[in-house]
């Protein structure tokens, strides 16, 4: 593959390795997010965020669209079949015959949305929210455990963002996009998250993120046209540039989970401009995921 100069968020005098990508769909969304493979659903998933729209591939590779809320956020597979979903005031749980039930709101506010989410190792799902305007401080990271209770893990957050854990389940990395870092966690199951601090200072607006089986974390770039890859400490050693600039997240897919999957957006883009924005792109960084952690309840 090519390589380029590091650039900001790598050490000095650093090589990085420049990775290709691929258009996968035409634009088939306005707001992409939140791509997940699971097995137990044939394949990717990902979100039409904004049109409360879950994406899915039919057999014949065309895009299948399912209507679930005004917004919806995050997606995980649930154990005894079905999903977890995050909506736009809460939660929601579809079943293995695809009935989806909403849970209680978690607030009345309607001007603050959820926006972003994932499973703990330990099976519960989080889900961490953000205001319309962009209001400083006025969301915060929910967690739904198995029972259906819900506990605020985190909160004075302003663009909740991408969340995930390391292979081996001690660290979580995640973004709050205003930081312009991502910070990591120490994680047990008694203590949650505890000792935030930061791990890598990007150099863009950073948005969705995964973690891949060598620990590395991998992070959209929202406005930066581009994927960084960060090793375990805090490094930047690989990018994934894309032909849009706005790209909201990202997650290891496909056969041993070695294709990396990109979402996009065109939120915000005036007409004409950008047309591959809202197209679903992947490349094959030569590393593999990890397979999706599944909600419990």
């Amino acid at each position: 593959m090519p390589r380029s100069d590091a650039r900001a968020g790598g050490r000095a005098g650093k090589r990085v390795t420049a990775v290709k990508v691929e258009q996968v769909t035409e634009p088939v969304a306005y707001h992409g997010e939140g791509p997940v493979w699971s097995d137990a659903w044939g394949g990717l998933r990902w979100l039409d965020m904004l049109a409360g729209d879950v994406l899915s591939f039919a057999p014949d590779g065309t895009v299948v669209r399912r209507h679930i809320d005004t917004v919806v956020a995050a997606v995980r597979p649930r154990r005894r079949g079905g999903a977890v979903l995050g909506v736009a005031r809460g939660f929601a749980l579809e079943d293995a015959d695809g009935k989806v039930t909403f849970l209680d709101p978690l607030w009345s506010d309607e001007h603050v949305r959820m926006n972003e989410g994932g499973c703990d190792p330990d099976g519960r799902f989080y889900c961490g929210s953000m205001a319309y305007d962009l209001r400083r401080k006025a969301g915060a990271v929910h967690r739904l455990d198995p029972d259906g209770s819900t506990t605020v893990v985190l909160d004075g957050v302003t663009v909740s963002n991408g969340l995930d854990w390391s292979p081996d389940g001690n660290r979580a990395y995640y973004v709050d996009t205003v930081t312009g870092r991502i910070d990591v966690f120490d994680y047990d199951r008694e203590g949650g998250l505890r000792g935030r601090r930061p791990f890598a200072v990007t150099s863009g607006s950073p948005d969705g993120l995964t973690v891949d089986a060598e620990g590395g974390v991998w992070v959209a770039l929202y406005g930066g046209g581009a994927v960084h890859r960060y090793t375990p400490d805090g490094a930047l050693d690989e990018i994934v540039e894309l032909p849009v600039t706005k790209v909201t997240a990202c997650a290891f897919g496909g056969p041993g989970l070695g294709r990396l999957f990109l979402t996009t957006s065109r939120e915000h883009l005036a007409p004409g401009t950008e047309p591959e924005a809202g197209a679903l792109f992947a490349c094959t960084p030569g590393v593999r995921g990890v397979p999706v952690r599944e909600f419990a309840g």
